[in-house]
């Protein structure tokens, strides 16, 4: 009888226990995310700094130059190096995983109400949210230099490279679930730059011959790059811009999710 009273409230207790609201999803959670990312120096220098320090050095000599339509190559610049500042800040922030997991965090994290599909959703957000930080830091740098645009312009060139960059924070949940926590961004870092100048985010592709620009069409970066610049310069997107950036987000993205499963399957 004294058993009985005394598991009969622990009985009661865990079956009063329901899930938690959207999985464990919260702000307070994402708050977390995004502080222990900031902290981060190399992060910082590398999706903010430097990406205003290219625009500095490469865009300010281009001062007075005019596109076609009659819009400053130095926006051209400005809005080519805010899609490789977003795609540096996504692709390491979902990289992260890969220090968690080998630290044994994420297995710890299975322990608790937090659904996978809720980490998963978490990190993505923190990727998106630090994308959006490199974006208007750019812009606002641009903005600074001498950039005038109308206002659809800004609105339309930053939602495109900002929705964008989802390419590449599927890219960097890939990366963090298929390769070794040491030193993944700076393996990453090298790779990325490559892509962002066959990609035509350094130079236009007209100036690379002509073999290199039918291979760069099949780039990850190119799509999100055309889609980005198409309301500053004005050209039509075709389907195969579209073909591009759903495509590599299909592959990134089922490709993470695939590995995912296979990760949390481990004992």
């Amino acid at each position: 009888m004294t058993t009985s009273t005394l598991t009969t409230p622990a009985i009661a207790s865990t079956m009063d226990r329901r899930p938690p609201a959207l999985g464990g999803f919260s702000p307070a959670v994402l708050l977390i995310e995004m502080r222990r990312i900031l902290r981060n120096r190399r992060t910082l220098i590398f999706t903010m700094v430097m990406p205003a320090v290219f625009f500095l050095l490469f865009g300010l000599p281009q001062r007075g130059e005019l596109l076609p339509n009659g819009r400053q190559v130095l926006a051209w610049i400005m809005v080519s190096l805010a899609v490789y500042g977003a795609m540096v800040a996504t692709t390491s922030a979902g990289a992260a995983v890969a220090t968690e997991r080998a630290l044994g965090w994420s297995r710890q994290l299975r322990l608790t109400p937090l659904r996978p599909a809720a980490y998963v959703a978490t990190k993505v957000a923190t990727a998106m949210i630090l994308g959006l930080v490199a974006v208007v830091v750019e812009f606002a740098v641009g903005a600074a230099a001498g950039v005038r645009l109308p206002a659809y312009v800004w609105l339309l060139a930053g939602l495109a490279t900002w929705l964008g960059s989802l390419v590449f924070s599927a890219l960097g949940l890939l990366i963090g679930y298929l390769g070794p926590a040491e030193n993944v961004m700076q393996f990453m870092g090298p790779v990325l730059a490559l892509l962002a100048m066959f990609g035509g985010l350094f130079m236009p592709l007209e100036m690379l011959p002509h073999a290199l620009q039918r291979i760069a069409e099949f780039t990850p970066v190119w799509g999100v790059g055309q889609l980005a610049r198409a309301p500053l310069t004005g050209d039509p997107v075709s389907v195969g811009v579209f073909a591009n950036v759903l495509g590599w987000a299909a592959v990134f993205a089922l490709g993470a999710a695939w590995l995912f499963r296979r990760d949390t399957q481990r004992v």
